[in-house]
């Protein structure tokens, strides 16, 4: 067989702008709800179990990349025929500081672990959480390249052009964006700057108000959107097309163009 992973012309995305909630047995269940029809499908950040309130020790819900929630996450994706990604918290080495992670079930199962942890706006992640491995993780679905972020990932743009440079032809960042002055702004713009500046689609993943903001999104290579989600839980759709990415890159091909 040829190993050459097959290239398709459009890439069928769907969001689940969905709230997670402190029971992760309810968290997981909640998974079997996602529906055929996409072939990449984007839960948000902690979707096993929600942070709870600021500071909370996480840590007796970790769990390890083979437990329930990615065997879940597993099951459904192969069930849906598409690659689910999906936040959990994982055990680490620190058993009171756990990973925060991105679980991808389908066919190229991958896990990404994130790096930038929120320590920033009074918030301290890193006093919960261990942050993971300065590596870019680029996932194949459908043919696609796909690179995985982590919500306060979004403001570090070395790391969305570190997973370009590894092929990521779209980048996807589930988030549990707080609220606050300016942060819809903040997310909205971040996410349309990552696509402009890297000339590829970005994909937004967030949980939903009143804990936090919402405004899922999916942005074309030019800064377009795509889809949006309100405040609120929802599930939006988009279909990304090879042929708008290499138009963009052609029109704007800043990446071929750097000095540095």
């Amino acid at each position: 067989m040829d190993p050459t992973p097959r290239r398709t012309h459009q890439l069928r995305v769907r969001v689940h702008q969905w709230a997670s909630g402190l029971d992760p047995d309810d968290n997981r269940a909640r998974l079997a709800e996602v529906a055929p029809g996409a072939d990449l499908v984007v839960l948000p950040e902690a979707f096993a179990r929600d942070f709870g309130q600021a500071g909370s020790d996480v840590s007796p819900f970790a769990e390890p990349v083979d437990g329930p929630f990615a065997r879940e996450v597993a099951r459904v994706a192969d069930a849906t025929s598409s690659t689910v990604v999906a936040g959990m918290f994982e055990v680490a080495d620190d058993p009171d500081r756990p990973f925060n992670t991105l679980v991808a079930g389908g066919p190229t199962p991958a896990t990404y672990r994130k790096i930038h942890l929120y320590d920033s706006f009074g918030y301290r992640e890193s006093d919960r959480l261990t942050g993971g491995a300065v590596e870019p993780v680029v996932v194949d679905v459908a043919g696609w390249q796909v690179g995985l972020m982590t919500c306060y990932d979004l403001r570090f743009p070395e790391l969305a052009r570190r997973l370009v440079d590894a092929g990521a032809e779209v980048l996807v960042v589930p988030a549990a964006w707080l609220p606050g002055d300016r942060k819809v702004a903040h997310w909205l713009t971040l996410l349309a700057a990552r696509a402009i500046e890297n000339t590829c689609f970005v994909v937004g993943a967030g949980q939903p108000e009143p804990r936090y903001v919402g405004h899922s999104a999916v942005i074309g290579p030019l800064g377009d959107v795509l889809a949006e989600a309100g405040g609120s839980e929802q599930v939006i759709d988009a279909v990304l097309d090879r042929a708008d990415l290499d138009e963009a890159r052609r029109t704007n091909p800043s990446l071929a163009n750097r000095r540095l």
